[in-house]
């Protein structure tokens, strides 16, 4: 009977089930029956939150509480809507502006680790240099369309260092596609060092770079980081 039980629970991938059965204890059927299910539903959902954590590729964040003090952040969003991400199911972007630094990329980070962990959204995060290579060797290779399908199905792209790389001409092309495929869509996170008037240093192209700031800026909330570099301050404290 045993093996019975077994071979249909892997049948109906009834993993957590399959491997604990034997081992619940209960007063009741039901109770029985309710502890089997709970624990399979919770085995799910925790297989879920690490599927989604792995396909991200968040860089490393501590365990401190966020400083807001240096982060100026306009009208129409809180800190809580901010590290909650309650921008994403409006579909809505973030930019974060400042200096080299100064925690855009770690509360980047706090943000997707928050959405995935309460709404199971479907985050990646990709340096810019990072993802335009990975554009221009899907496009030279054949690839691109089942890499902007990849992107397409994203509930939150975040977008790390604009500016610190010019592109060439490809993949400023490339880049403002994903960009033009998710307004509207999709929420993207952008962190950059540069004023929006310098992004054509970035694309190389003032109609190209245009455009992509009106995509990006339509349905946005600029956070402006005016604090000095955390990495810097540290240094300091250890000499």
């Amino acid at each position: 009977m045993n093996d019975q039980i077994e071979a249909y629970a892997k049948r109906l991938k009834l993993s957590w089930i399959r491997e604990n059965y034997s081992n619940v204890e209960a007063d009741s059927d039901q109770e029985y029956l309710l502890k089997l299910f709970e624990n399979e539903v919770q085995n799910r959902e925790e297989r879920k939150i690490n599927l989604l954590l792995k396909q991200a590729g968040l860089p490393k964040t501590g365990s401190n509480p966020y400083q807001w003090e240096h982060i100026q952040i306009p009208q129409g969003i809180d800190r809580a809507g901010v590290l909650n991400g309650d921008f994403i199911s409006e579909k809505e972007n973030l930019i974060l502006y400042g200096g080299v630094g100064t925690g855009k990329t770690y509360l980047a980070s706090l943000i997707s680790l928050n959405a995935i962990h309460r709404f199971g959204s479907r985050v990646r995060f990709y340096t810019v240099a990072s993802l335009v290579n990975k554009l221009i060797d899907a496009n030279q290779q054949g690839n691109l369309t089942k890499l902007m399908k990849q992107i397409e199905k994203l509930d939150l792209l975040v977008l790390d260092e604009l500016g610190y790389i010019p592109l060439n001409k490809e993949g400023a092309e490339l880049l403002f596609q994903v960009i033009s495929m998710c307004y509207e869509n999709k929420s993207i996170i952008i962190t950059t060092n540069l004023q929006f008037g310098q992004w054509n240093h970035v694309f190389g192209d003032p109609i190209l770079t245009e455009a992509v700031i009106d995509r990006l800026i339509h349905h946005s909330h600029l956070l402006l980081f005016t604090g000095d570099s955390f990495r810097y301050k540290e240094s300091l404290l250890h000499e």
